[in-house]
């Protein structure tokens, strides 16, 4: 009896030692699990915000990418785009019109960057009064009128020579223009400022232009319109250039009683000085007409330009490209217009009668700026612009989320508190109640990360102090659940 007692004893004892062993373990197990399981889960987490704050950083890398690709675009599109210019030309289907229409056309057809629209107007005096009042951009003008302040030069189309002519019979009484007084004098084409011009040789020449009487003709249908005034009229003025088809027809009309005769201006030299718009020219033998040769003799005269003038205000990279646009195709133009188009290039003196736009003087000089010495200093500064904004919006991010940061920093040391706290719990309600709390933390400390309030560093402190207070929690609940276990072995051996 005895003996079957004590062998039950032992039994009871062994199966009790074992029970306590087994659960032991089984708590140590769980523990274990439970730990990985809170550090696996902290890791996982931690990695999917890495791979989202990863793949958002992707994405905003190729955005703004391609924000910078679409910027430079446009700036390209923007500084290469066609530019149109408004040009004032007259009179209506005079040369000059043809000349600027078909220069159009040419930069149309050739995808130019300055494309230019005719408007054409009654003649140069309207084109120089369009262009004042802001209707048109570029004017083809004489360089003898009175032109707006802001007018500068781009090209001269051609030279312009004063031809004064008298015709036969009435030649052997006139051989010299002061013998023009009381005369009566012809003047080819209907603008006045061919009339002012004859009124400057007069009275260069000592003859005073109110002496005079004055009778204008269209340059069309001279022939027909000479026929009732021919004997009124005592000497003739064309002006227009060498090859000019039209002072060379009214030259011809005139001579059909005999040849004309020419004359010379020598006071040339003196118009020139007192007025810029003009310089001394001379007419070679044989200009208008090589059978007979007319005149038969070289003449002096006067000059003056026909110019291709534009606003100030046009900027200096439009009228640089287009004077080197117009002086690419000179040949063509010439070739189809010889009579009209002589394209040079404008006087760059400081002291010329219409100074020269700063961007065709660019061109003609060879100063022409390319796109990085114009805009090297701007794009410089935008990029160091750029950098400085950049800095000033982080640190602004970063100071609006300074709170955040500091309501984490209080979490974290929260969680410090909890774990020495959870370290001598005697309630596993409280550590269940600690363990939400942690998760929660857990879950904003998460979302801070993700919002770029904290670096990875602090995440990585925080992952420590998490997995400590979880290992705390699942030791002091092992204690916890060996507490009971420990009262009954100790009852048990009271009793035995």
């Amino acid at each position: 009896m005895a003996t079957g007692s004590g062998d039950m004893l032992v039994f009871v004892k062994g199966s009790t030692n074992a029970a306590i062993a087994f659960k032991g373990a089984v708590n140590m197990g769980f523990g274990d699990m439970f730990k990985r399981s809170i550090a696996s889960t902290t890791r996982a987490r931690a990695a999917t915000v890495q791979r989202q704050k990863s793949s958002r950083g992707t994405l905003i890398a190729i955005a703004g990418a391609l924000a910078l690709i679409a910027t430079v675009g446009g700036i390209t599109y923007y500084v290469n785009r066609p530019v149109t210019l408004r040009i004032a030309v007259g009179p209506p289907a005079s040369d000059d019109v043809k000349i600027v229409q078909s220069i159009a056309q040419i930069f149309a057809n050739d995808r130019k960057y300055v494309r230019l629209r005719p408007i054409v107007t009654d003649g140069t005096t309207a084109s120089a009064a369009s262009l004042g009042a802001g209707t048109a951009d570029l004017a083809i003008v004489r360089g003898d009128l009175d032109l707006p302040k802001d007018a500068q030069a781009i090209a001269i189309i051609r030279k312009n020579f004063a031809v004064l002519w008298v015709p036969a019979g009435k030649g052997k009484a006139i051989k010299k223009i002061e013998q023009l007084a009381g005369k009566r004098i012809g003047v080819i084409g209907r603008t006045q400022a061919n009339v002012k011009l004859l009124h400057v040789i007069l009275s260069q020449s000592g003859v005073k232009p109110e002496s005079v009487q004055v009778t204008q003709f269209s340059t069309y249908n001279f022939p027909d319109a000479l026929k009732n005034e021919k004997e009124k009229i005592d000497a003739f003025l064309a002006v227009g250039p060498l090859n000019s088809k039209i002072t060379a027809d009214a030259i011809a009309a005139t001579a059909k009683s005999g040849e004309p005769t020419f004359l010379s201006l020598d006071t040339g030299d003196a118009i020139a000085q007192k007025y810029q718009a003009y310089d001394a020219g001379e007419i070679p033998a044989g200009s208008f007409g090589s059978s007979p040769a007319r005149p038969d003799d070289k003449i002096d005269t006067i000059t003056f330009a026909h110019h291709i003038v534009a606003r100030k205000s046009l900027s200096e990279t439009t009228a640089a490209a287009l004077t080197r646009q117009l002086f690419s195709i000179r040949q063509q133009v010439q070739s189809e217009f010889p009579q009209g188009a002589k394209l040079e290039t404008p006087d760059t003196d400081k002291d010329a009668a219409i100074p020269v736009h700063p961007g065709a003087a660019a061109y003609i000089d060879g100063d022409e700026k390319s796109f990085l010495d114009k805009y090297s200093d701007y794009i410089w500064g935008g990029i160091m612009g750029l950098s400085a904004l950049g800095s000033i919006g982080a640190w602004f991010v970063g100071y609006m989320r300074r709170d955040e940061r500091d309501t984490n920093t209080s979490l974290r040391e929260r969680l410090l508190e909890m774990l020495k706290i959870a370290r001598k719990s005697t309630s596993v309600d409280e550590l269940d109640s600690m363990q939400a709390e942690a998760d929660e933390i857990m879950a904003d400390t998460l979302h801070c990360y993700e919002d770029g309030a904290i670096e990875e560093g602090s995440l990585t402190a925080f992952s420590i102090a998490l997995e400590q207070f979880h290992n705390a929690v699942a030791d002091r609940k092992a204690v916890l659940a060996d507490m009971p276990e420990k009262s009954a072995r100790s009852s048990r051996s009271k009793v035995a």
